[in-house]
């Protein structure tokens, strides 16, 4: 499996429907986090756009995309961008 470092930078003005669909969206990466694919998740600063960092393990680039896509962040249009990119770890625990 390959790591994938994945950032989210949220639309504008989402933050009231980022409140409702939080749940959901946070039982989805718990649900990921217990299967071994999500590493670690989390909210950026706030300094900055709004967004999220996601580390995950995958066989792909589209398998991330994929798995995303079921986000429900993703489904209900509340992410701006989204990049994934292959993360290669020289020192740290994430494995």
């Amino acid at each position: 499996m390959t790591t994938f470092a994945v950032t989210y930078t949220y639309a504008e003005d989402s933050a009231p429907a980022r409140d409702e669909y939080r749940p959901e969206h946070k039982g989805f990466l718990e649900s990921q986090f217990d299967a071994g694919r999500l590493r670690v998740s989390g909210p950026l600063g706030p300094d900055g756009s709004p967004g999220a960092l996601l580390v995950l393990e995958a066989g792909s680039p589209d398998e991330v995309m994929a798995l995303l896509d079921q986000d429900p962040f993703h489904r209900e249009g509340l992410i701006a961008e989204r990049t994934v990119r292959e993360w290669q770890i020289f020192f740290g625990g994430v494995k």
